[in-house]
């Protein structure tokens, strides 16, 4: 009879024992800070805004995840940061670790980038592009765009004449084919 009282005791101890390490099972906590230099940009994390730098987020699963850094007056930084999994968090280690471990693991990730000031270019050199492209767009039957170098300095306008000659305005608009009821259908 003391036996069997003393099993059940050491039994009942084992399920206690048991429950307890079950119960106070770790997990593993996964922590990414994002520094920059300057600090004080404005962060994203796969698209998601999660501060401004010095900050931190927590993350679920290891993998690549798209940092993009922005500060006034520097160029918006954009960076595939590649986050392996530490040797406790491969398959089949990772049950272990995540289930078993009587204590909460820290992955704590750090990560730090140099902004680069923003290049200032010079007005001259914005202007001339934006010409070119409204050269390049210049509606049909409009009359080009004279760029600013061949204005004088003394507002006289020197013209310049396009080498082929606008095509002529239609005064009518195009007939419509058999199979199409308007312009703006499409036959699929």
């Amino acid at each position: 009879m003391l036996a069997i009282r003393i099993h059940r005791r050491s039994s009942l101890a084992a399920i206690v024992v048991l429950l307890a390490v079950v119960s106070a099972t770790g997990c593993v906590r996964r922590r990414l800070t994002v520094r920059s230099n300057p600090p004080g940009a404005v962060v994203h994390v796969d698209n998601q805004r999660i501060g401004t730098t010095p900050c931190s987020v927590d993350y679920v699963y290891y993998g690549t995840r798209e940092v993009r850094m922005s500060l006034p007056g520097y160029e918006t930084l954009t960076v595939n940061q590649p986050l392996p999994a530490p040797w406790y968090q491969w398959p089949g280690i990772d049950f272990i670790s995540e289930n078993l471990v009587p204590a909460r693991i820290e992955d704590a990730r750090t990560v730090s980038f140099n902004l680069q000031p923003a290049r200032i270019e010079p007005a001259e050199q914005i202007i001339a592009r934006g010409e070119d492209l409204r050269r390049q767009v210049t509606p049909v039957g409009a009359a080009p765009v004279t760029p600013a170098s061949a204005v004088d300095p003394f507002g006289g306008f020197t013209p310049q004449t396009p080498s082929d000659p606008p095509p002529p305005l239609r005064s009518e608009p195009p007939a419509l084919s058999p199979t199409t009821t308007s312009p703006n259908s499409f036959r699929y």
